[in-house]
């Protein structure tokens, strides 16, 4: 029976505070009868007693070096709701700021006063920057399916483009404006790349927690720093704009998208339409000219936004005024992955207000495709953040040098040329046939290929050679009767309760049958108490689909496994992982173990077989079967890499590019 009081944790958040894997919680569940018993949850994701948990690791020496705040944690989550939560932690950290504080955030429990209270003594002792810290990332790593943030290096990238692209200092310092600041990553990223003298933070949040959260981590990050001022207030910036009048010297934002009840009936006949009336459709050129509203004369806003505001009907009129204004004066199309939503290739709009002298007004746009330079493989590897910073800040440096060489990828496009019917700033519509691809990336391709066609002319010889028999099958055993016989364990693939369309968010990458239908890679992740069936190291994986049948030995980081997916791991002393993935992705062997009904049909995995052998006859094999894993592997990779290419050099001769001598 559960005890109402008691505060639950996961056998993932049991594995966190212990310091080691879940594997390892599992096993002294398994091995320690003394072990708490479970209180809820399910078999699957079972939930324990956190002080129960607490005494049994300290009782059993399984606690090393462990930070009173990996217990803390768990008693906020179990305050509930996300805004309760983190409007604890937001209490807490205004206790470390300021002890001697006697008021509270609005809205708290006496139990979430309490618990902030006690976090803020943890914090005194434990340092209270890596207390609030701690705190904060495990909330926002809690609520990642509920919160769009900008990461860090984005985020920095905004405030460089934003420095090198103002006209003039200003007077007094620097004057930074984020009328959707969120839990304060843009003004964070401020103060650590603005060292100048006499800085203001000016931010707006609509959502009370995450305005609290802002305040208390730009309490932190400058409290060390004399001449930062910040204000954050809590409030809806489009409809009540509590900054009204203010003039900054940059704006940053990373506005909510397709909002449709941003304001637009009664917010009609604002003045802060200047470029007209957004539609119902377009809010995210309602944020644009909130923040040119914001910007003294000069002044620079860098805005995160989908890419269909470039290229959207409804919203053409007004990416004319800003065009023939000279205020929308480059636009930058980011690889996939670079934030929320993490499918999407966003772009950043760099605005500029028109200087306080007169002067003729810019007749051309620069226009950045940077998602080529995030090179092969971006998806898998994540986003090379110093080679796109690079890219991006070399081409932005010649935004107002007209003669000025631009970067492969990057073009000046006249503002005759973008006046048109559709008003398109896409950057991908106009560069991809002066930059796609550079001469440089052409030859590193090339060579690429001709490695790989190496490659496989060495595996062809060897596996040309192999002395292979038709006759006289060897005996074969399945894998049913492997399991019974302790020579393996078999599991299979679960639906996680919820996902993340983040490649690089926290958890564990979940792989789907969908996924290995495309490129193989996964497409989400899910949260480590939330994984389910997990393949390591090591392990075997096998599609039981008929439509997408393989096997493979898993190598590199765990990941969480999805319907129709299966883990076999091998005990090492009785069966060999690259022997068993070989015999069971023979086609042969999925063919017999299907039901044959559709291409969706499932492939029986206890149905496969596998050739008996003594374990020292099986390396031979195995290391066949390597070769062959590697042999497909590189023919499709020269496959698509050929491929590539051939379009490459079909575009650049399209567009007359052969040379004399060619």
């Amino acid at each position: 029976m559960r005890n109402a009081d008691a505060v639950p944790v996961s056998l993932a958040e049991i594995a966190r505070i212990a310091g080691v894997g879940r594997a390892a919680v599992s096993n002294w569940r398994r091995r320690h009868d003394s072990f708490p018993s479970r209180i809820g949850g399910t078999d699957v994701s079972p939930q324990f007693s956190l002080s129960e948990v607490e005494q049994w690791l300290r009782d059993n020496g399984k606690l090393h070096d462990v930070a009173g705040r990996e217990f803390l944690w768990p008693r906020f989550e179990a305050l509930g709701s996300r805004d309760t939560s983190g409007l604890a932690v937001a209490e807490a950290a205004r206790r470390m700021l300021a002890p001697r504080t006697r008021s509270t955030l609005p809205g708290l429990s006496d139990e979430a006063r309490d618990l902030a209270g006690e976090a803020a003594g943890l914090g005194r002792s434990e340092g209270p920057r890596e207390t609030f810290e701690f705190l904060l990332q495990r909330w926002l790593d809690t609520h990642v399916r509920q919160l769009s943030t900008t990461p860090a290096q984005l985020a920095s990238l905004m405030v460089r483009i934003a420095l090198r692209t103002r006209l003039g200092e200003g007077t007094g310092g620097l004057t930074v404006f984020d009328p959707a600041c969120g839990t304060g990553h843009l003004p964070v990223a401020a103060t650590q790349e603005y060292t100048g003298p006499g800085l203001t933070l000016v931010g707006c949040e609509r959502d009370p927690a995450l305005a609290a959260l802002a305040t208390a981590r730009l309490g932190f990050v400058t409290e060390d720093r004399a001449g930062v001022r910040t204000e954050i207030v809590t409030a809806d910036a489009l409809r009540a704009d509590p900054f009204e009048g203010l003039q900054a010297d940059i704006a940053l934002c990373n506005p909510p998208f397709n909002e449709r009840d941003w304001g637009y009936e009664e917010l009609a006949t604002d003045q802060r339409w200047t470029h007209g009336l957004p539609p119902r459709t377009e809010p995210e050129l309602a944020w644009v000219q909130h923040l040119l509203t914001h910007l003294r004369p000069g002044g620079t806003a860098v805005v995160v936004l989908p890419p269909a505001v470039a290229s959207r009907k409804a919203g053409r009129r007004i990416r004319g005024s800003l065009l023939r204004t000279g205020m929308l004066r480059a636009v930058v199309a980011l690889p996939p992955g670079c934030a929320q939503p993490h499918s999407v290739s966003l772009q950043l709009w760099v605005l500029r207000a028109a200087p306080a002298s007169a002067g003729p007004v810019a007749q051309d746009a620069l226009l950045i495709d940077a998602t080529r330079p995030a090179g092969p493989g971006a998806r898998e590897q994540g986003t090379d953040w110093d080679r796109l910073t690079d890219f991006v800040l070399s081409a932005i440096a010649q935004l107002d040098t007209p003669e000025g060489a631009l970067p492969d990828g990057a073009v000046r496009i006249p503002l005759l040329d973008l006046l048109d019917d559709e008003v398109d700033v896409t950057p991908g519509r106009h560069t991809s046939a002066g930059g796609d691809p550079s001469g440089a990336e052409l030859t590193s391709s090339w060579a690429e290929l001709t490695e790989s066609l190496a490659r496989l002319t060495e595996l062809s010889g060897h596996l040309s050679k192999l002395s292979l028999s038709a006759g006289n099958p060897r005996t074969t055993v399945t894998v049913g009767d492997l399991v019974k016989a302790g020579a393996l364990t078999l599991r299979a693939g679960q639906q996680p309760a919820a996902t993340t369309a983040s490649p690089r968010d926290t958890g564990i990458p979940l792989l789907t049958v969908p996924d290995l239908l495309t490129d193989g890679s996964p497409s989400t992740r899910v949260a480590a108490d939330e994984a389910g069936t997990v393949a390591e190291e090591g392990d075997v994986v096998v599609a039981g689909v008929v439509r997408a049948f393989r096997a493979w030995v898993h190598e590199g980081p765990p990941i969480a496994l999805g319907p129709q997916l299966h883990v076999l791991r091998v005990e090492a002393a009785k069966l060999s992982a690259h022997f068993l993935a070989g015999c069971l992705r023979a086609p042969s062997n999925g063919r017999q173990a299907g039901t044959h009904a559709s291409s969706s049909s499932r492939v029986d995995i206890r149905r496969l077989h596998v050739l008996r052998l003594p374990l020292e006859e099986q390396a031979g094999y195995a290391e066949v079967f390597r070769r062959l894993t590697s042999f497909r592997q590189l023919l499709k990779g020269a496959d698509v890499l050929g491929e590539q290419l051939a379009d490459d050099i079909s575009d650049r001769l399209a567009a007359g590019g052969l040379t004399a001598g060619g």
